[in-house]
């Protein structure tokens, strides 16, 4: 079983949403654009649903943002987006109300993924064997493993 097959516990979910407390004290400009702060509604509740996740890729030209759905693939925040639209996106000091968001294809996933790997190769390292993606590029599952993952690309509303 891979850390990722199940949701974060205990002192691990405890740090894992430290950086919520930074960003409602208005403190996200502390992580730049390399994590992103999403709140979302409940998929039952209706009640307001908040995580940070980790930017795979930041296009400031567009702009758009794009995360990864880990923790088992289909995590609560993706589950949630999937039945309502988020209600926000804070992006470092970036405040992005009721912002668009697509899915991207088994194709840009992957360019996405492999374009995170050139970029950040430490992080890389010590990400892809518990997400199981392959560590190298040439590796043939690529297309295989992309077309499981579900990437989410967030914009401003338009």
């Amino acid at each position: 079983m891979a850390l990722t097959d199940r949701k974060p516990r205990g002192l691990l979910r405890f740090l894992l949403r430290t950086p919520i407390w930074l960003y409602r004290a208005g403190l996200g400009g502390l992580f730049g654009h390399r994590l992103v702060y999403l709140a979302n509604r409940g998929r039952r509740t209706g009640a307001r649903r908040e995580v940070v996740v980790e930017v795979v890729r930041d296009d400031p030209a567009v702009p758009e943002v794009v995360v990864v759905a880990a923790w088992g693939g289909t995590p609560d925040w993706y589950r949630n987006l999937r039945a309502a639209p988020a209600i926000e996106i804070r992006l470092g000091r970036q405040r992005w109300p009721e912002p668009d968001h697509r899915d991207l294809d088994a194709d840009e996933v992957r360019r996405t993924l492999l374009a995170y790997q050139r970029a950040h190769p430490r992080a890389w390292k010590r990400l892809a064997p518990l997400l199981g993606f392959p560590a190298e590029q040439t590796d043939p599952r690529w297309p295989e493993v992309a077309a499981t993952v579900h990437a989410v690309a967030f914009t401003p509303r338009r």
